[in-house]
């Protein structure tokens, strides 16, 4: 994040002075007072956009150049952010290309979108396939050498030789992965979900979909579950996942230069989008093994761990007495989840402000492995929780230390592996596998480690971590139950109350409910169980939301991403278009000079995306009447190819544009300081009407601010022309001046704007 030079200005209530805030497609000087229907005066005022271009003297450079400390506002909505079109252009290119397609060109891309699918599902297969490899060979290496160390030393003495070796090979595999993260693609560090979370809600993300950024993301996960960390790779896959479909769905590769010329039809952000959304799907399902549950987003982050051998003899048929039980589990799910989120809340925010290098990421990153596996050391040291090793016995890495001969201790079962086969332990081990007093500190300790994991400059994802802590407290849930029950048959099995806690907690962190309660109707495989658990998931939900947002929509905040959610404001129906919208607009003609199209596209004062074209633009400024609409990597591709009249009269005339030539430029436009354009070219007139979409969505200007923002976030819209009366251009609506509006503490509040 930039450094904040000056204090962000903000009008609030009470303040009659109005304030100049430059805008997404022009300068207004505007002050809201709205009369309400029960007496009281709203006051909305326009924010200062920071400067971030303050002149400094050298000797101020110096001191700024590498700060101490990085101011943070929550009140921040950052500009560098540009949404995606999901809208086609409907110009008559676009049109001619449709009815030369024939039925049977339709047919073929259908076949190809099906191809494209299977390529995805079957690469995404692939990474996950070695990400598990990866991490089971290395966690096993890893895991094999302290307990071959520990067996040692336990009999000689000097333990603390043991611990100094854990500690290293978790601090070497995290130094790696946050080394790559850090200094090659930061984008790559933590879950991605929230990223494509944005990328799917139209926001565009630099580099979030790039090639660099999977390798990164996949070497990264790997280092990070290897060096011991209380992170899952589950979350990691989803982004893996969508960056693999972006890749796969427009047959070439930006960053290695090499186009396979295919798939050329989906180079387009609107086709893009439903590709990563079902690479995304593709992620998860790979990282678990479950074709099914992919398309539910996290259907198997439960299932994957549940033996289907195993459900019978866990799951019993809840009875109706045990539903008062369910629902303070999910309130006690709720009241964990949103202290997770408010721990790591303030840690970010410390993390944004103070540990902005990369090499002091990469150094807490160390610092977290080591100290993990300090207290996981500790945590097995200082239990006497000894069980005996059974024939059936499933554990992997069983370590003895000072209980008796054929036992091992239990504690080590939750810290000495990697944290899906402890959740499977949770699960599926037999009653009497865990002590009341080893669940409880295992539960504390690994919460407190989880909550401080999440945020490090890491490849990292939050839903096991989540699953672990809830399955851990619900097994003592259920353990607790039996003791103070007088009947224990009816509480004989502890695994069930595991896995309400981890639907409870993991549903009080991130807040899903329908995906969630499909988990883990399908892992039980007993359709008559899903109504306790959605009834702990909502329970969880509405508890936690109480306090404080989903982990995921915290962290999209944070980053100030101009993120819409599913409506607008409850108290913003007074709001209007003419009082939300960006104006003045920047319009051009439908035949207009080429050098006002360079002079208004190299601006760097307003960078705009979209101009609507009218049919003539007066000299008194008075707006045009709207024709259409065209966008700048348009224009920029029409400069590149010089579309201009005078050379379509003449016989330099090359042959006509298609959309192959757009799609072809797409995702990387070349900016306009690239495009040479002479002094005669200059005075050369291009006529935008072939290229312009004719019909783009307007609205009146009285619309209410609900009914704009239902319209745009529906149509997943860039630019939405604001019109009077007489289908005049008044002002242009874009994601952000509808994302910064946000009821807050004193009602309806308007976000800074700001090159963060």
């Amino acid at each position: 994040m930039a450094n904040i030079a000056k204090k962000v200005s903000w009008s609030g209530r009470g303040d009659d002075r109005g304030e100049r805030t430059p805008l997404l497609n022009g300068d207004e000087e505007v002050k809201y007072n709205r009369q309400l229907s029960g007496g009281g005066i709203f006051h909305i005022g326009r924010l200062s956009t920071v400067d971030l271009e303050e002149e400094i003297t050298p000797e101020e450079d110096i001191v700024r150049s590498r700060p101490k400390e990085i101011p943070h506002n929550e009140k921040l909505l950052s500009l560098k952010f540009e949404s995606l079109d999901y809208d086609n252009s409907e110009n008559q290119l676009f049109l001619e290309e449709e009815r030369r397609m024939s039925h049977m060109g339709f047919r073929c891309l259908e076949i190809r979108r099906w191809v494209i699918c299977g390529l995805i599902g079957f690469l995404t297969g692939l990474i996950a396939c070695m990400i598990d490899i990866a991490v089971e060979k290395l966690a096993g290496y890893k895991y094999f050498a302290v307990k071959l160390n520990i067996e040692k030393y336990t009999e000689l003495g000097g333990l603390s030789i043991s611990l100094i070796l854990w500690a290293v090979l978790n601090s070497a595999f995290v130094m790696f992965g946050a080394i790559a993260v850090a200094f090659v693609e930061p984008i790559a560090a933590g879950s991605g979900i929230p990223q494509i979370k944005c990328f799917l809600n139209g926001v565009k993300i630099p580099r979030v979909v790039r090639l660099k950024t999977l390798v990164i993301k996949v070497f990264g996960v790997i280092c990070s579950v290897a060096g011991g960390l209380a992170v899952g790779k589950e979350g990691p896959m989803i982004h893996s996942g969508a960056v693999v479909a972006a890749g796969v769905s427009q047959g070439r590769s930006t960053s290695l230069k090499k186009d396979f010329k295919i798939f050329e039809y989906f180079r387009r952000d609107t086709e893009k989008r439903d590709f990563v959304s079902a690479g995304a799907a593709a992620g998860v399902s790979a990282a678990f093994g479950a074709p099914v549950g992919g398309v539910l987003f996290s259907l198997e982050e439960g299932a994957s761990f549940w033996n289907q051998m195993l459900t019978w003899r866990i799951i019993v048929q809840y009875n109706l007495y045990e539903i008062p039980l369910f629902i303070i589990m999910g309130a006690l799910g709720g009241v964990l989840g949103a202290l997770f989120n408010i721990i790591n809340y303030w840690l970010t925010i410390f993390r944004i402000r103070y540990i902005h290098r990369p090499c002091l990421q990469v150094m807490e990153a160390m610092l977290v492995a080591a100290v993990t596996a300090t207290v996981s050391f500790a945590m097995i040291y200082f239990s006497n929780d000894c069980q005996p090793l059974g024939q059936d016995n499933t554990e992997e890495y069983p370590l003895q230390l000072f209980c008796a001969d054929g036992e091992y201790n239990s504690m080590a079962t939750a810290f000495f592996n990697t944290p899906e086969r402890s959740v499977r332990s949770l699960f599926h081990n037999p009653p009497g596998t865990y002590n009341p007093v080893t669940l409880g500190v295992f539960t504390l300790a690994y919460f407190f480690l989880a909550v401080w994991t999440y945020g490090l400059t890491v490849s990292a994802g939050v839903f096991i971590p989540s699953l672990l802590i809830g399955a851990a407290w619900g097994r003592l849930f259920g353990i607790l139950l039996s003791f103070i029950a007088s009947s224990q048959s009816i509480w004989a099995d502890p695994g069930k109350y595991a896995l309400i806690g981890a639907a409870a907690q993991l549903g009080g962190i991130v807040r899903m409910t329908l995906s969630l309660t499909v988990i883990l109707v399908e892992a039980t495989g007993n359709v008559t169980y899903g109504f306790p658990i959605m009834l702990v998931l909502m329970t969880a939900k509405i508890v936690g939301d109480y306090f404080i947002e989903g982990l995921y929509d915290i962290h999209i905040k944070l980053q100030s991403v101009p993120f819409l959610h599913w409506d607008a404001p409850p108290t913003s129906h007074w709001l209007t278009a003419r009082e939300v919208m960006s104006s003045p607009v920047t319009c051009l003609n439908r035949v207009e000079k080429v050098g006002r199209i360079v002079d208004v596209l190299s601006n760097t004062s307003t960078i705009h995306n979209g101009f609507p074209v009218v049919a003539h633009t007066s000299e008194n400024d008075e707006p045009g009447i709207i024709c259409g609409l065209i966008l700048r990597s348009q224009l920029i591709v029409l400069l590149k190819h010089k579309v201009f009249v005078e050379r379509a009269s003449s016989r330099l005339s090359q042959r006509k544009l298609q959309l192959k030539d757009f799609r072809d430029a797409y995702p990387r436009f070349p900016p306009i300081q690239s495009i040479h354009v002479s002094q005669d070219e200059r005075e050369c007139m291009m006529d935008l009407t072939e290229f312009m979409n004719p019909t783009p969505y307007t609205v009146p200007q009285e619309t209410s601010l609900p009914r704009v923002f239902k319209l745009f976030r529906a149509l997943g819209l860039r630019h939405l022309v604001v019109v009077d009366n007489e289908n005049r251009v008044v002002g242009l609506v874009t994601r952000k001046d509808l994302a910064r509006y946000h009821v807050g503490k004193d009602g309806l509040e308007e976000l800074h704007l700001a090159q963060t």
